[in-house]
């Protein structure tokens, strides 16, 4: 993929956020009476590093605005590291509508949900005709069985994005609601679902139902990929995210040379999204985050967009070097 060279340090500084902790808020001091607040789940939130940027870095890759520009949309990225230091951001904390990237932290609340010994993952859920979407392929060829188990429902939302799945699986969770309380166990005050397939897709402008931000995204699947779930568990949606075929046009794509991607991807029709969990050739893992709201050019134009913002994503962080300071 050609990259313009026309990314001045200023341009750059002005688009990007390099290692600020996704807490950006500064910290308040203590008040001398503090009342002991409930205890919260860990999160991915360690100083962050710091790295240091040659020139060739600045010069080399575009600028997130001008991608954005010529999509006439409005786009969002956000890259997150495994310690959760949030390297790189552009209109990181804009909203914008999840559809379905929803569906990873979907799936890995089933998986935690079934460590918990909530239920189990090989436990079926039974459907009829009339749980079936217009898009649920596997649910569909499992229509004469009328059940699959947690799994292969789980597996199927994620791999091909089925929502017949998705929704099969929801009450399992609370609902919406319950997915929504799952994310804020785990640290994310934003990611919010309301409501169900195909309605969720809907993206009424400034409607804050069922919409996320990518710092909120990229974090959440980094907390629970990193950190919150078990190495198993993880490594089962790592599984699913790679198998993935639905995102090879969008950050996929756009990986430099050695670099690997699993993904969720989401499209509302006015919305093509991906969230991707990349790695490094030398096998550093990030999770990057890329929402593209309401542009003005065609679905193959769209989704280039995406790749070359990822492209350039990774290039500059793979040319930055961690200083080891804090």
């Amino acid at each position: 993929m050609a990259l313009r060279k026309s990314l001045s340090l200023a341009a750059l500084t002005a688009c990007l956020v390099l290692a600020l902790p996704l807490s950006a808020a500064p910290k308040k001091k203590a008040p001398a009476k503090k009342v002991e607040e409930a205890p919260t789940l860990p999160t991915l939130l360690p100083p962050a590093p710091r790295y240091l940027v040659p020139q060739s870095a600045l010069t080399s890759v575009r600028n997130p605005k001008e991608i954005e520009e010529e999509t006439g949309g409005r786009m969002g990225i956000a890259l997150v590291d495994r310690e959760g230091a949030l390297i790189l951001g552009f209109n990181r904390d804009d909203r914008f509508a999840m559809c379905s990237t929803f569906k990873a932290p979907l799936a890995a609340a089933v998986l935690i949900g079934a460590q918990g010994g909530k239920f189990g993952l090989e436990g079926e859920i039974p459907f009829t005709k009339e749980d079936i979407l217009d898009y649920a392929p596997v649910v569909k060829k499992n229509k004469k069985r009328g059940r699959m188990s947690m799994a292969e429902l789980a597996e199927a939302a994620v791999e091909v994005s089925d929502n017949s799945a998705a929704n099969l699986l929801l009450p399992m969770l609370g609902g919406p609601e319950g997915l929504t309380s799952f994310i804020r166990a785990h640290g994310d005050k934003i990611t919010r679902l309301d409501r169900i397939e195909p309605e969720l897709n809907e993206n009424i402008e400034g409607d804050p139902r069922d919409t996320t931000s990518p710092a909120a995204m990229a974090g959440l699947m980094g907390r629970l990929l990193f950190r919150d779930m078990a190495a198993a568990d993880a490594d089962t949606l790592r599984g699913w995210l790679n198998a993935s075929t639905t995102g090879d046009k969008r950050i996929k794509a756009g990986l430099p040379e050695g670099w690997t991607s699993g993904s969720k991807t989401g499209s509302c029709g006015t919305a093509y999204n991906d969230v991707a969990l990349v790695k490094s050739p030398a096998g550093e893992e990030y999770i990057l985050a890329i929402y593209l709201d309401r542009p003005t050019v065609d679905d193959k134009k769209a989704e280039a967009a995406i790749a070359e913002a990822a492209h350039s994503a990774l290039e500059f962080v793979s040319k930055a070097q961690k200083s080891g300071l804090n």
